[in-house]
Protein backbone atom coordinates (compact mmCIF):
# COMPACT_ATOMS: atom_id res chain seq x y z
CA UNK A 1 0.00 0.00 0.00
CA UNK A 2 0.94 3.66 -0.44
CA UNK A 3 0.56 6.00 2.53
CA UNK A 4 0.87 9.71 3.31
CA UNK A 5 2.41 10.59 6.67
CA UNK A 6 2.41 14.06 8.21
CA UNK A 7 4.48 15.21 11.16
CA UNK A 8 7.52 13.25 10.01
CA UNK A 9 9.92 15.71 11.63
CA UNK A 10 8.18 15.18 14.98
CA UNK A 11 8.48 12.34 17.46
CA UNK A 12 5.49 10.19 16.50
CA UNK A 13 5.58 10.92 12.78
CA UNK A 14 9.26 10.10 12.41
CA UNK A 15 8.83 6.80 14.21
CA UNK A 16 5.77 5.81 12.18
CA UNK A 17 7.58 6.77 8.97
CA UNK A 18 10.64 4.66 9.80
CA UNK A 19 8.47 1.69 10.78
CA UNK A 20 6.53 1.97 7.51
CA UNK A 21 9.69 2.21 5.43
CA UNK A 22 10.86 -1.05 7.04
CA UNK A 23 7.50 -2.78 6.50
CA UNK A 24 7.25 -4.92 3.33
CA UNK A 25 3.51 -4.20 3.07
CA UNK A 26 4.27 -0.53 2.38
CA UNK A 27 5.21 0.27 -1.21
CA UNK A 28 5.56 4.04 -0.86
CA UNK A 29 5.62 6.68 1.88
CA UNK A 30 4.87 10.31 1.05
CA UNK A 31 6.07 12.64 3.79
CA UNK A 32 4.20 15.96 3.90
CA UNK A 33 5.95 18.37 6.21
CA UNK A 34 7.26 21.90 6.58
CA UNK A 35 10.84 20.61 6.78
CA UNK A 36 12.73 17.86 5.03
CA UNK A 37 13.12 14.64 6.99
CA UNK A 38 16.79 14.29 6.18
CA UNK A 39 16.16 10.61 5.46
CA UNK A 40 17.01 8.78 2.23
CA UNK A 41 15.07 5.65 1.23
CA UNK A 42 13.89 4.20 -2.07
CA UNK A 43 10.29 4.12 -0.80
CA UNK A 44 10.31 7.71 0.51
CA UNK A 45 8.99 10.75 -1.32
CA UNK A 46 8.61 14.20 0.21
CA UNK A 47 6.38 17.22 -0.29
CA UNK A 48 7.42 20.37 1.57
CA UNK A 49 4.78 22.96 2.41
CA UNK A 50 5.23 26.28 4.18
CA UNK A 51 1.58 26.47 5.23
CA UNK A 52 -0.72 23.46 5.38
CA UNK A 53 -3.73 25.73 4.91
CA UNK A 54 -2.35 26.89 1.57
CA UNK A 55 -2.39 23.41 0.01
CA UNK A 56 -4.96 23.39 -2.81
CA UNK A 57 -7.96 21.14 -2.32
CA UNK A 58 -7.63 17.91 -4.32
CA UNK A 59 -3.91 18.61 -4.71
CA UNK A 60 -2.68 16.22 -7.45
CA UNK A 61 0.44 15.42 -5.41
CA UNK A 62 -1.80 13.86 -2.73
CA UNK A 63 -3.97 11.65 -4.90
CA UNK A 64 -3.86 7.89 -5.37
CA UNK A 65 -2.85 6.87 -1.86
CA UNK A 66 -4.43 4.24 0.36
CA UNK A 67 -4.25 6.12 3.65
CA UNK A 68 -3.20 9.21 5.55
CA UNK A 69 -1.41 8.69 8.85
CA UNK A 70 -1.84 12.16 10.35
CA UNK A 71 0.81 12.36 13.07
CA UNK A 72 1.27 16.14 13.13
CA UNK A 73 0.38 17.83 16.40
CA UNK A 74 1.51 19.94 19.34
CA UNK A 75 1.26 19.90 23.11
CA UNK A 76 -1.54 22.00 24.53
CA UNK A 77 0.70 23.22 27.34
CA UNK A 78 0.82 27.01 27.33
CA UNK A 79 -1.38 27.31 24.23
CA UNK A 80 -4.64 29.19 23.85
CA UNK A 81 -7.63 27.22 22.65
CA UNK A 82 -7.58 29.22 19.43
CA UNK A 83 -3.98 28.32 18.68
CA UNK A 84 -4.41 24.68 19.64
CA UNK A 85 -7.60 24.44 17.58
CA UNK A 86 -5.75 25.72 14.50
CA UNK A 87 -3.08 23.02 14.66
CA UNK A 88 -5.11 20.09 15.98
CA UNK A 89 -8.47 20.69 14.30
CA UNK A 90 -8.38 23.15 11.41
CA UNK A 91 -5.23 21.81 9.76
CA UNK A 92 -6.09 18.06 9.85
CA UNK A 93 -9.66 18.72 8.69
CA UNK A 94 -8.44 20.97 5.87
CA UNK A 95 -5.73 18.46 4.90
CA UNK A 96 -8.42 15.79 4.65
CA UNK A 97 -10.08 17.93 1.96
CA UNK A 98 -6.85 17.94 -0.06
CA UNK A 99 -6.46 14.16 -0.46
CA UNK A 100 -8.48 11.66 -2.40
CA UNK A 101 -10.41 9.94 -3.70
CA UNK A 102 -11.74 9.61 -0.16
CA UNK A 103 -13.92 6.57 -0.81
CA UNK A 104 -10.71 4.64 -1.51
CA UNK A 105 -8.75 5.96 1.45
CA UNK A 106 -8.45 5.62 5.20
CA UNK A 107 -7.65 8.62 7.39
CA UNK A 108 -5.91 7.93 10.68
CA UNK A 109 -5.57 10.78 13.17
CA UNK A 110 -3.24 10.52 16.15
CA UNK A 111 -5.30 12.03 18.93
CA UNK A 112 -4.90 11.04 22.60
CA UNK A 113 -6.42 9.10 25.45
CA UNK A 114 -9.20 11.19 26.93
CA UNK A 115 -10.32 12.91 23.73
CA UNK A 116 -13.98 13.81 24.12
CA UNK A 117 -16.54 14.53 21.40
CA UNK A 118 -18.74 16.42 23.87
CA UNK A 119 -18.54 20.13 23.07
CA UNK A 120 -18.89 21.05 26.74
CA UNK A 121 -15.90 19.04 27.94
CA UNK A 122 -13.94 21.03 30.53
CA UNK A 123 -10.57 19.83 29.21
CA UNK A 124 -9.56 22.03 26.28
CA UNK A 125 -7.33 19.63 24.36
CA UNK A 126 -9.77 16.76 24.79
CA UNK A 127 -12.62 18.91 23.48
CA UNK A 128 -10.65 20.05 20.43
CA UNK A 129 -9.36 16.60 19.49
CA UNK A 130 -12.76 15.02 20.05
CA UNK A 131 -14.29 17.52 17.65
CA UNK A 132 -11.58 16.72 15.12
CA UNK A 133 -12.34 13.00 15.36
CA UNK A 134 -16.01 13.74 14.76
CA UNK A 135 -15.50 16.12 11.82
CA UNK A 136 -13.10 13.76 10.05
CA UNK A 137 -15.62 10.94 10.39
CA UNK A 138 -18.16 12.96 8.39
CA UNK A 139 -15.93 13.41 5.35
CA UNK A 140 -16.64 10.23 3.41
CA UNK A 141 -13.43 8.27 3.85
CA UNK A 142 -13.53 4.50 3.52
CA UNK A 143 -12.39 4.40 7.13
CA UNK A 144 -11.62 7.06 9.73
CA UNK A 145 -9.77 6.19 12.93
CA UNK A 146 -8.81 8.21 15.99
CA UNK A 147 -5.72 6.70 17.59
CA UNK A 148 -6.08 7.53 21.29
CA UNK A 149 -2.59 6.43 22.22
CA UNK A 150 -0.56 7.06 25.35
CA UNK A 151 3.18 7.03 25.85
CA UNK A 152 5.08 5.41 22.98
CA UNK A 153 8.46 3.69 22.98
CA UNK A 154 10.56 5.08 20.11
CA UNK A 155 11.39 3.14 16.98
CA UNK A 156 14.96 2.09 16.25
CA UNK A 157 16.90 4.83 14.51
CA UNK A 158 14.79 7.78 15.65
CA UNK A 159 16.72 11.02 16.08
CA UNK A 160 14.06 13.75 16.02
CA UNK A 161 13.04 15.30 19.35
CA UNK A 162 15.86 13.71 21.42
CA UNK A 163 14.39 14.97 24.70
CA UNK A 164 11.08 13.24 23.90
CA UNK A 165 12.95 10.07 22.98
CA UNK A 166 14.76 10.08 26.34
CA UNK A 167 11.56 10.73 28.28
CA UNK A 168 9.66 8.02 26.44
CA UNK A 169 12.38 5.47 27.06
CA UNK A 170 12.35 6.41 30.75
CA UNK A 171 8.59 6.26 31.34
CA UNK A 172 7.55 3.54 28.89
CA UNK A 173 8.59 0.62 31.16
CA UNK A 174 6.48 2.14 33.94
CA UNK A 175 3.39 2.86 31.83
CA UNK A 176 3.26 -0.32 29.74
CA UNK A 177 2.21 -2.60 32.64
CA UNK A 178 -0.56 -0.11 33.45
CA UNK A 179 -2.01 -0.43 29.95
CA UNK A 180 -0.96 3.09 28.97
CA UNK A 181 1.88 2.44 26.53
CA UNK A 182 2.62 1.11 23.05
CA UNK A 183 5.74 0.88 20.95
CA UNK A 184 5.71 3.08 17.87
CA UNK A 185 6.21 -0.09 15.84
CA UNK A 186 2.91 -1.37 17.26
CA UNK A 187 1.23 1.93 16.38
CA UNK A 188 2.46 1.76 12.78
CA UNK A 189 1.38 -1.88 12.41
CA UNK A 190 -2.04 -1.04 13.85
CA UNK A 191 -2.41 1.80 11.35
CA UNK A 192 -1.65 -0.61 8.53
CA UNK A 193 -4.19 -3.12 9.90
CA UNK A 194 -6.87 -0.41 9.98
CA UNK A 195 -6.03 0.55 6.39
CA UNK A 196 -6.56 -3.09 5.42
CA UNK A 197 -10.04 -2.97 6.97
CA UNK A 198 -9.24 -5.26 9.90
CA UNK A 199 -10.90 -3.05 12.53
CA UNK A 200 -14.58 -2.11 12.72
CA UNK A 201 -14.55 0.83 15.14
CA UNK A 202 -13.54 4.47 14.72
CA UNK A 203 -11.66 4.82 18.01
CA UNK A 204 -8.43 2.91 18.57
CA UNK A 205 -7.14 2.76 22.15
CA UNK A 206 -3.90 1.47 23.62
CA UNK A 207 -5.19 -2.06 24.11
CA UNK A 208 -6.62 -2.09 20.57
CA UNK A 209 -3.24 -1.07 19.15
CA UNK A 210 -1.61 -4.07 20.83
CA UNK A 211 -4.12 -6.47 19.27
CA UNK A 212 -4.13 -4.87 15.83
CA UNK A 213 -0.34 -4.92 15.70
CA UNK A 214 -0.49 -8.72 15.71
CA UNK A 215 -2.65 -8.95 12.60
Amino acid sequence: MKVIITGTTGYVGEGVMLACLDNPEIEEVLSVSRRATGKKHQKLKEVLVNDFLSIPENDPRLQGYDAVFFCMGVSSMGMSEEGFNLVCHDIPVYFAKCVGPKKNMSFIYVTGGGADVKSDSKIMWARVKGRTEYDLAQMGFRGTYGFRVGIMKPYTGQTTKPQMIRMSRLFYPLMRPLGMGNTIQEVARAMIACTKGLYNHSIVKVRDVKQLAKK
